[in-house]
């Protein structure tokens, strides 16, 4: 889309991130974030705007030295199949390498939009013991779904982890 621009994301942003939530999180396509965690981490997302417009976003995670998440991509469901998720998600991926990050994950039920990044399902460990121990003191509910605890097996959506390992520069 020619007058696509993404742009980093503002506190003003919150209430269009909270509104797309607020319309994909009921089917459980996304998960429900409280308007607190969305003003901590308003710093990770961008903001796809079409003629000045917010009509999508994304965020980047930073999990580990070498490891992030792309996560809360969404598009307003009459903009779909044009393109802005697309241009959200590579944006995400080159601020990954940009941050010398080599591997990026997704939890998806969108996994052939995913596939065509690169992503490709896994089942195994991502990350070795000693940092699984280190990620376990991580207060985030998305870290606590990477790392498959209990406690939000709950809340889990029956997603599929997918994961991209980016070329060393």
């Amino acid at each position: 889309m020619t007058n696509l621009l993404l742009r980093p994301a503002k506190t003003s942003d919150v209430a269009f991130i909270k509104s797309l939530i607020g319309q994909y999180a009921p089917d459980r396509r996304m998960l429900k974030k409280e308007i607190m965690t969305l003003f901590e981490d308003i710093q990770e997302f961008v903001i796809a705007e079409l003629n000045g417009e917010p009509v999508g976003y994304g965020a980047l995670h930073v999990l580990w030295e070498d490891l992030a998440e792309v996560r809360s991509v969404a598009v307003r469901p009459e903009m779909k199949r044009h393109g802005i998720g697309r241009a959200v998600v590579e944006h995400l991926i080159e601020r990954a390498e940009k941050l010398g990050i080599r591997r990026v994950f997704c939890l998806t039920f969108e996994v052939d939009f995913f596939g065509s990044f690169g992503f490709l399902p896994t089942d195994g460990p991502i990350v070795d013991h000693d940092i699984y121990l280190q990620m376990l003191k991580s207060e985030d509910e998305g870290v606590a779904e990477f790392l498959d605890l209990e406690r939000v097996k709950p809340n889990t959506l029956g997603n599929t982890r997918m994961l991209l390992v980016l070329p060393q520069a």
